[in-house]
């Protein structure tokens, strides 16, 4: 028996609003299809057990690979306070994937929200389905964000071959090696006050097993972006097309916009990325942005320009709106006095750069960027020898 199920909930609540991100699909009741009518109690609790002993075993990405089908829903959000009472209840519509993107102003009433309580409302008319009781993570003022690219910075995996791509699918992300270095920045930032979140080009149904990943290195409050692979393949939705499963720029720049939307502009903000593709590029045009030295219109023009970009009509008016929304928070900022954020870009080495070459209009801003060793040399070569064996023991094996 299938039941709505949420994939993800990112609640995020600062003094201005309280930002949702969620993600529903329909999933196997487990317990329903292992345990017909008649069976003994022993049994269905002799299948809890079961079951809860493989929890803590780290998932690999194909086991979500169900994820790829989806259905539009109704979600019903009810904000709960510290006395249990009922502060605001409002239900929405996801899109035709499930997903939901909402901003809620908050009053004097809101503002003394506690958790959240969601709720799936459209399936079986009367019902209300139990999705889960969440409490927000709270952003206050100054306001610390860190935002930390996932593949070759965290973990130094591989897709450029039909064998590297299945292992990415079958693996956990424990068995690639661990940029140690980045998970320390990353962590020592996060011990500072600032909040993380994880932005990875990997679709959608790596989720669970990135965050085993996350959970394993103690990171634990990481709000995690992937991209939406059911999106690419709708003949009806042009936000993402075929050539962005390859061109990562559109959709790297979009959801960096999409967090500071759901953030607001903050005091500091940390980028972490690699040299690998176009993460330096991305992250010193949001900085442009960000420190006002281009209008929001220069930017979009010289964006779409871009070989990393190459957008359609569609995806050019989606950018061009974020760009704008961005410029108009960075106004209403400065009307309260308040100065432009403090940036710093780290970029992981791709061999022994001591500079990266950056088109002439953001040269003035490479002075934010920082490059680092993703290992030490010894432990990269620890780490290489160890996949190694690890792929000689399997073809072994076959």
């Amino acid at each position: 028996m299938k039941r709505p199920t949420l994939v993800h909930f990112l609640s995020l609540k600062t003094e201005e609003s309280l930002n949702i991100k969620a993600s529903i699909t329909m999933k196997e009741n487990i317990l329903s299809d292992q345990v017909p009518q008649g069976f003994a109690k022993e049994v269905a609790q002799g299948i809890v057990r079961e079951i809860e002993k493989e929890l803590p075993t780290p998932r690999f990405p194909i086991q979500a690979y169900k994820l790829l089908s989806g259905s539009a829903f109704q979600m019903k959000i009810t904000g709960i306070g510290a006395q249990q009472e009922v502060l605001f209840k409002k239900t929405y519509d996801t899109d035709s994937f499930g997903n939901l993107s909402v901003k809620i102003p908050l009053n004097a009433e809101r503002s003394q929200v506690k958790a959240l309580q969601v709720y799936e409302v459209g399936k079986e008319p009367g019902l209300e389905l139990h999705l889960g009781t969440f409490i927000p993570l709270e952003i206050s003022n100054p306001k610390k964000i860190i935002i930390c690219d996932f593949d070759k910075t965290l973990v130094d995996t591989k897709y450029s071959t039909t064998s590297e791509l299945y292992k990415s699918l079958t693996k956990p992300m424990e068995y690639f090696p661990t940029v140690t270095n980045s998970v320390d920045i990353l962590k020592g930032y996060i011990d500072k006050g600032f909040h993380p979140f994880i932005l990875s080009a990997s679709p959608h149904f790596y989720e669970e097993a990135m965050r085993d990943w996350l959970y394993k290195n103690q990171i634990y409050t990481a709000g995690i972006f992937l991209k939406d692979y059911r999106h690419v393949f709708s003949l009806f939705e042009l936000d993402l097309t075929p050539k962005d499963l390859k061109i990562q720029g559109l959709y790297k720049i979009n959801h960096l916009l999409d967090i500071l939307l759901l953030t607001g502009i903050p005091d500091e903000l940390v980028l972490m990325g690699d040299n690998f593709e176009s993460d330096p590029i991305i992250y010193l045009s949001l900085t442009s942005l960000l420190k006002e030295t281009q209008d929001p219109w220069q930017l979009w023009n010289y964006l779409r320009k871009l070989e990393a970009f190459q957008m359609n009509r569609k995806q050019n008016s989606i950018l061009l709106n974020k760009v704008y929304q961005i410029s108009n928070l960075l106004s209403a900022r400065t009307e309260k006095g308040k100065g432009y954020p403090e940036i710093k870009i780290f970029i992981r080495k791709k061999v022994d750069e001591t500079s990266i070459e950056m088109p002439e209009s953001l040269n003035q801003h490479s002075s934010h960027i920082e490059l680092y060793e993703g290992l030490p040399p010894s432990l990269a070569i620890k780490e290489s020898q160890k996949l190694k064996s690890k792929e000689a023991l399997e073809q072994k094996e076959e």
